[in-house]
């Protein structure tokens, strides 16, 4: 796993084979990338990632200097490695939760302007996750959730879907807050 762009841009990260992870893969990381560096401003954003594993996501966004960077997983050796790792960059714009995700989202009070999601692949809950975060107002004005899944999946959710991106075995499904 390797950072892609912004301050660390091309560092490799090599997180622990114990870690209950499945990073996304450069391939699919640079494409996701490539689509949000033409319609945000980095610098201006509070990022929420959701089921954070290692944090290869967070690092990209605090890298590229996010406002804030909130990463949310429930194992303590993800939280503590990805603490470690952001420590070790310098990175003081991301904050690591140690949560189950879905007891965070009905505790959270706080607003983003991009939420991402990538839930184990074969979670059932997943297509819930676009529901839960529209009805607890979760993005800000003009905010999206981004959920990553299995390209071959459609999640099912009553929000309507903005884009799809498809990456090898990697899909990418948009939601805009208006």
């Amino acid at each position: 796993m390797r950072i892609i762009g912004g301050k660390l841009g091309g560092r490799n990260i090599i997180a622990p084979a114990s870690l209950p992870v499945r990073p996304t893969t450069d391939y699919a990381k640079s494409g996701l990338f490539n689509i949000l560096s033409n319609q945000l401003d980095f610098e201006e954003l509070s990022v929420l990632d959701l089921f954070s594993g290692a944090g290869g996501i967070s690092l990209e966004f605090a890298s590229r200097e996010a406002r804030n960077v909130v990463s949310v997983d429930i194992h303590f050796q993800c939280v503590k490695y990805l603490n470690e790792t952001a420590s070790k960059f310098g990175l003081t714009n991301l904050k690591c939760i140690r949560s189950d995700v879905f007891r965070f989202i009905k505790q959270n009070s706080q607003q983003f302007n991009l939420i991402f999601a990538d839930p184990p692949f074969e979670q059932e809950e997943t297509d819930t996750l676009p529901a839960l975060i529209f009805e607890k107002n979760m993005l800000k004005a003009g905010g999206m959730l981004i959920v990553e899944h299995q390209s071959n999946r459609q999640l099912q959710t009553p929000i309507p879907l903005s884009d799809i991106r498809k990456y090898g075995n990697c899909g990418f499904s948009f939601y805009k807050q208006t």
